[in-house]
C-alpha cells in the first residue's frame, strides 16, 4: 500500500502494519517520517529495536535470524533496517521477498533508503506486505509556505517576509532551515518577529557550520575550509553531521560529472540535478574543477571517512574530513592513498 506523507499520521492512529518503506533523499523528511513510526510502534508496544545498516558487507541472514529470534521477555520488536546504497542484491532482494513471504508476529520492519525506481520484485514483495512512503523533496516555490508552516508549528509569531528570507538562506535545506527555526523560537519566543530582526539573527550565524564549509570548498577558498573545519571541531559538531554535508555534495557533483561526461552539457546537467540558482555558479565551479573520475575518488573518500567514523578502521576522521574538503576546492592531499574497502 502507498500512503503520501501528510496521510501517514492518520494511518498510524489506527493498526499498525507489518511493513513500513520510507523511500527518498530528503534527510529531514526521511528521518522524521522514521521517527513517527518508530514512535508510534514504540505507543503499540514494540518496546525492543534491532538496527541493521545492510551495506555492502552486510549478512542477509541476520535478517531472517532475527525474524525467528523468540525475544527473553516476549516483547514485541521492531527491525530497523537501513539500506544506504539502495539496492540490497540478489541475496538481499531474495531475503526480503522470503521475509515478506514469511511475515514473523509481533514484528515491524521499517527500512529506510534512498529514493528509487519502485518496480523490483522486492520492492512489490514490500509493498504487498505492508505501507511505502514515498518522500518528496519540497521545490524552490513551495519552500515558503513549508517553512510557515514549521514556524507556526514552533509557535513563531512573524511579519510577511520573513519565511521568504528563511526560505531563501537556506536554499532548499529543510535541516537548516529547521535549525534557523529553532534558534528564532530560542532567541524570540512567543514574540512577533520582523524582518530586522529575522535578518540579524540569520546573519549572526557567523559560527562555522557544515553548510558554508560545503560552500567554501566548492568556491575553491582552501584556507578558509581548514579554518572552518577546526572551528567546527572545536565546537563539537558531530563527524556523522559534517560527512553528511560533505558527501550529499560530492554524491550530487559525482552525479552530474557523469552526465557530462556521458555528453550532456553544464546547463543540461545542473537543470536535470534540479539545482537552486543561487548554487549555479558554486556548483559550476566545482564541476569545471574536477572531472567525474575525481568526483568518484571523492566518494570513495566519504566511504572512507565513515568507515573510520563507525570505528570500522582506524583512522583519524577529522583529518579525512578536511581531506575531502581540500580535494573538493581542488587540493588533493599529498601522497594520499584512495582506499576500496
Amino acid at each position: 500500500m502507498r500512503l503520501r506523507q501528510e496521510q501517514l499520521d492518520s494511518h498510524l492512529a489506527g493498526n499498525l502494519a507489518p511493513v513500513y518503506v520510507v523511500t527518498g533523499d530528503e534527510p529531514l523528511q526521511l528521518g522524521e517520517t522514521a521517527d513517527a513510526i518508530r514512535s508510534a510502534a514504540k505507543q503499540a508496544g514494540y518496546l525492543s529495536r534491532e538496527i541493521f545498516e545492510a551495506d555492502a558487507r552486510f549478512d542477509w541472514n541476520r535478517l531472517a535470524e532475527e525474524a525467528s529470534a523468540l525475544s527473553l521477555f516476549a516483547e514485541q520488536k521492531i527491525i530497523d533496517l537501513r539500506l544506504p546504497g539502495g539496492k540490497p542484491g540478489t541475496v538481499g532482494s531474495k531475503a526480503l521477498v522470503s521475509y515478506c513471504e514469511n511475515l514473523p508476529q509481533d514484528t515491524l520492519l521499517l527500512l529506510t533508503l534512498p529514493k528509487l525506481p519502485l518496480t523490483s520484485k522486492w520492492i512489490k514483495a514490500l509493498d504487498k506486505a505492508g505501507v511505502i512512503i514515498q518522500i518528496w523533496p519540497v521545490d524552490e516555490r513551495q519552500l515558503p509556505r513549508w517553512v510557515q508552516q514549521r514556524m507556526r508549528m514552533a509557535g513563531l509569531q512573524a511579519e510577511p517576509g520573513v519565511a521568504e528570507m528563511l526560505a531563501e538562506q537556506t536554499e532548499g535545506n529543510l535541516l537548516a532551515a529547521r535549525q534557523e527555526i529553532d534558534k528564532l523560537a530560542l532567541l524570540f519566543g512567543d514574540k512577533k518577529i520582523t524582518q530586522e530582526q529575522a535578518a540579524a539573527a540569520i546573519s549572526d550565524s557567523s559560527r562555522f557550520d557544515v553548510y558554508a564549509l560545503v560552500d567554501a570548498a566548492l568556491a575553491g577558498k582552501a584556507q578558509r575550509c581548514t579554518r572552518i573545519i577546526a572551528g567546527l571541531r572545536g565546537e563539537g559538531i558531530p563527524l556523522p553531521v559534517v560527512l553528511w554535508a560533505l558527501a550529499r555534495e560530492v554524491r550530487a557533483l559525482n552525479a552530474m560529472a557523469v552526465d557530462i561526461a556521458s555528453g550532456a552539457s553544464v546547463q543540461q546537467a545542473l537543470g536535470r540535478a534540479r539545482v537552486w540558482k543561487a548554487r549555479i555558479p558554486l556548483v559550476s565551479a566545482g564541476l569545471k574543477r574536477l572531472n567525474a573520475h575525481q568526483w568518484a575518488d571523492l566518494l570513495q573518500q566519504c566511504q572512507l571517512a565513515d568507515a573510520t567514523i563507525k570505528g570500522a578502521i582506524p583512522g583519524d576522521p577529522w583529518l579525512l574530513l578536511e581531506q575531502i574538503t581540500l580535494g573538493i576546492a581542488g587540493i588533493p592531499a599529498p601522497g594520499q592513498k584512495l582506499v576500496n574497502y
